[in-house]
Order: structure tokens, then C-alpha cells, then sequence
């Protein structure tokens, strides 16, 4: 039987043309047949081109069909990733960041914690469940690899409705913090032994080693202390690490997630009038905004040499999602960094919570490690992230606006900037600015 992926949010062109083409390079699944659906009908059409072009470049049987419609996309489906962003740039990331800079807080990413990413996750979370419910419907053995931020906040609530509905959060921060360390060092990728385990974005590595067994935490140290690293960051990006380093300098680990991620999950960096530290550590304000206008103002020209070109390259990426496919379809076991419900694979952290560990996968799907060994100020600062999603997640299920305002009011970095009053009231600003975005029980109308 041909096996069949359905790709939910396709119109993120280049995010797709990475996992299609990363299933091409695998003889189980090169003749897949590949449903790409979105709600953009020209940028679906140009992601289907792309594909049909990656498809001749790789002279492969798989087969390309568009969507505009998600249960039928789905129909038969054996995996289902999801890649789509809810309200997009304009108008709702531009809010996410617009109103609360008129409070005096700032952010760089906002898609994960603090006010951004549990106003991203009110917007996204619905429609995760309703992807959820069509695939209950129409493919109920299918396994979601879900790709869409707030990653923990998605995982947690969606099995909080749809347990019965196999799914799994990836992401690629491990793998881009172990290019990050071979930048740093200068040793090659595959040299590296490694132990992570946490939540998603702020996981750590518990065991870092090159390929003789050599712990490597005391070269970063050394270099951190001398100054010879980070060096100067990797893909032209804005933000030259030294937030990860400083942690790990004081809690003794390294954490999985980017310096400019990093830096607005935690207390310590981004405060209003302490220039200071932002020059110090190179935190990049405002970047995910910045990000979006540059992609945006590339794509068109990207979009048209990709349409215009004869073929296009296929080159294997870094991302999990092809990997997992081929070890569950051929049972060739593989090891992925998978963020799934706590049932008992972090101990120390609470049960139910989203956290991200090694899975082992193969025919029986995913099987996670358990890690239980993490230290305890690593746990600490995992539970400041669990309360803020944990609330999160309580007023999608109860259909509770209280719990929007407990979860502002517990984030670190919200917390650390404005007193209760002003979180409630950047809160209710956020939530009527974002009208019809978000569920009906959580909007408010403020008088004009």
C-alpha cells in the first residue's frame, strides 16, 4: 500500500520543501503520495510546484496533490505534519509585539512564553484540535508531527483533548545547538555524544562528550571565561549566543534553545532602561519581527528562481520528521529528540507536562527514554516555563480567562517587568486588539 503524508500548512514553502525532500532521500518513502493543504491558494500553488520540481530533480514516484480542505487532505493519511501559523505576521505577531513594548516590555521572539506565545498558543491550540478531530475521523492511525510554536503549550493540550490521537512535537534545537558547539570548538558534528532532556526550548544538555568520552563542558567553560567563544554566530544571525554561555555559566549546563529565545524566557536579561546588559549580551529586541519583513522581502524573489528553475537541489536537512517516517515504516530503529505528555519519563517534572526527551522509534512508534537525573536548579527553572504553559493549557480545556491573566502573571520575564495591574490590563489590551483570533470566551471589548 502507498504510503501517504498530508502536509497541514504546506504554504510554508521552504519548512515544507526541507521534509518533502528529506523523504525522497528514503527508499521507504520516495513514492509517497504527498497532500499538501493550505489556505493560501498561491502560495500552495508555489509549494506544489516546488515539490514537483524536487520530485523530478530526485526521479521518484511520489505523486502531489493540493488542498484547500483539511479533512480531505487528510483522508488515509499515515502522517500528518503540521506547519501554519494562525493570524500570521500581519496582523497578530505585530500585535504580539506592538502593545506590549507600549508597556515597556520587550521581547525578541514571542512565540513561545511570556505574553507572544500564550497569545499565540490561544490562537493556534483550537485549530490543532480540529486538525485533531478530522484525523480522529478520517485517518485515526496516523501519527502527527507537529512543528508549530508554542510547542509545549500545542503537545500538552492537545493530548489534553485528543489522547487518543497519536502525536509528537519536534523541533530542531538540539540539532542546531550541536552545529552551534561544532562551530564553537571546532570538532565535526558527528563527533559528539550527547544526553538532553527538559522541556521544549529549555532543555539542557546533561552529558556532552566528544567521541573518546571526553566531558566538553570544561573546554566551554575555558573558552567562555577567555573570550575565544561564542564566536561570532553561525548563518549571519543578529545575536552572538553569549546568553546561553552566561547560563550556563551559572546553572552549569548548556540550554538547547537560541541566546534570543532564551533571553526573554528568564529574568535576568531583558529589563527596560538596562541597555547595558542588551549591549553586553547582544540581545537582539524585536527580532522576530525584523526576521518576518526579511523573509518576506526575499521570498518573492526566492519564490520566482524556484518556479524558473529546470530542477531543484535536494539536500538531506537536519530535521527529524523523514528520519521518524522511515524507522516506524522499515523498523530500523532511530533515536529523536520528541516532546510528548509526561508520563513518568521526567519524574522530577509534572505529570502530563509536555517534555522533550530521547525517543527511541521504530515499528512500535515512539518510546521515550526516562531521564531522571536532572539537577535541580535545571528543574527549577523548567517549572517556572511548566506553570506558564500549565495555565495556558487550563483555560483552553475549562474555557477560563482567569487562567490567561495567572499565566502573565507567572511568567518570569513578564513578572520581572510590570506589577499585576499592568499585566492585567497588557493582557485585556491583547486579547481585544486580537478580536476575532482568538476563541470566543477570551475576548474582550474595550470602550473606545
Amino acid at each position: 500500500m502507498t504510503l501517504k503524508l498530508t502536509f497541514v500548512g504546506a504554504g510554508s514553502t521552504i519548512f515544507m520543501k526541507n521534509i518533502v525532500g528529506d523523504m525522497l532521500h528514503f527508499e521507504a518513502l520516495r513514492d509517497a503520495k504527498i497532500a499538501l493543504m493550505d489556505i493560501d491558494p498561491e502560495r500552495l500553488a508555489e509549494s506544489a510546484l516546488v515539490a514537483r520540481k524536487m520530485i523530478a530533480t530526485m526521479g521518484t514516484g511520489a505523486t502531489i496533490e493540493t488542498f484547500s480542505d483539511q479533512r480531505r487532505a487528510l483522508e488515509g493519511a499515515d502522517f500528518v505534519v503540521t506547519a501554519f501559523q494562525i493570524g500570521g505576521y500581519r496582523p497578530c505577531t505585530v500585535t504580539d509585539f506592538e502593545i506590549p513594548r507600549a508597556y515597556g516590555l520587550r521581547q525578541t521572539i514571542a512565540d513561545t512564553l511570556g505574553v507572544g506565545g500564550i497569545m499565540r498558543g490561544l490562537r493556534t491550540v483550537p485549530h490543532l484540535w480540529r486538525v485533531a478531530e478530522d484525523m480522529a475521523a478520517v485517518c485515526p492511525d496516523a501519527l502527527m508531527l507537529q512543528y508549530v510554536n508554542p510547542m509545549a503549550i500545542n503537545t500538552w493540550a492537545l493530548a489534553e483533548r485528543y489522547p487518543h490521537v497519536n502525536q509528537v512535537g519536534l523541533c530542531h534545537s538540539v540539532q542546531n545547538t550541536v552545529e552551534e558547539f561544532s562551530h564553537d570548538l571546532d570538532l565535526p558534528i558527528p563527533d559528539f555524544r550527547y544526553k538532553v532532556a527538559g522541556v521544549n526550548h529549555v532543555a539542557f544538555f546533561l552529558k556532552l562528550e566528544d567521541a573518546h568520552g571526553n566531558d566538553l563542558y570544561p573546554r566551554l567553560r575555558e573558552g567562555y571565561r577567555a573570550g575565544r567563544i561564542p564566536k561570532p554566530p553561525l548563518h549571519n544571525l543578529r545575536c552572538p549566543n553569549s546568553v546561553r554561555y552566561e547560563v550556563m555559566e551559572h546553572l552549569g549546563y548548556f540550554c538547547t534553545e537560541s541566546s534570543e529565545h532564551l533571553a526573554e524566557y528568564v529574568p535576568w536579561f531583558i529589563k527596560n532602561g538596562r541597555s547595558d546588559i542588551i549591549d553586553t549580551f547582544g540581545i537582539p529586541l524585536d527580532e522576530y519581527p525584523k526576521r518576518c519583513e526579511e523573509q518576506m522581502a526575499g521570498w518573492k524573489a526566492q519564490a520566482e528562481a524556484l518556479k524558473t528553475a529546470p530542477t531543484i537541489a535536494v539536500e538531506k536537512s537536519h530535521e527529524f520528521a523523514a528520519d521518524l517516517m522511515n524507522a516506524i515504516v522499515t523498523d530500523q530503529p532511530y533515536v529523536a529528540y520528541g516532546n510528548l505528555p509526561n508520563t513518568g519519563q521526567i519524574p522530577q517534572l509534572p505529570m502530563g507536562a509536555a517534555v522533550e526527551v530521547p525517543c527511541l522509534v521504530d515499528a512500535n512508534g515512539l518510546q521515550p527514554s526516562v531521564v531522571d537525573d536532572i539537577p535541580p536548579q535545571l528543574v527549577a527553572l523548567m517549572r517556572t516555563q511548566i506553570n506558564v504553559q500549565e495555565l495556558t493549557v487550563r483555560a483552553l480545556i475549562e474555557e477560563n480567562r482567569d487562567y490567561l491573566y495567572h499565566a502573565a502573571y507567572m511568567d518570569p520575564h513578564t513578572a520581572a517587568e510590570l506589577d499585576l495591574r499592568q499585566i492585567r490590563s497588557l493582557v485585556d489590551d491583547l486579547l481585544a486588539a486580537h478580536g476575532d483570533w482568538v476563541p470566543e470566551w477570551a475576548r474582550t471589548r474595550r470602550a473606545a
